[in-house]
């Protein structure tokens, strides 16, 4: 009796390739199509926000529009500094 496994093979003696499993193929299949339509309505319906802008000058702090403040917490209530109560 030999200890080595014998791979299966068809009665008529011909060697059988692997082949990935139909559900696989069907969700691949699924996946590139829900990316193409995707893409093609982001396509056809433009940019989210096209009048957006960067800051201007305002690089490195996060943008945006601060309304006259300045930037920063002063006019936040609670926020006064140094350190006496």
């Amino acid at each position: 009796m030999s200890d080595t496994p014998q791979s299966p093979r068809p009665a008529d003696g011909t060697t059988r390739r692997w082949t990935p499993p139909a559900a696989l193929i069907g969700f691949l299949l699924l996946l590139v199509l829900v990316f193409a339509v995707s893409y093609a309505v982001g396509s056809a319906v433009g940019p989210v926000a096209p009048g957006m802008h960067d800051g201007g000058g305002n690089t490195g702090t996060g943008g945006g529009d601060t309304s006259g403040t300045g930037g920063g917490m002063e006019d936040m209530p609670g926020m006064e500094h140094g350190g006496g109560e």
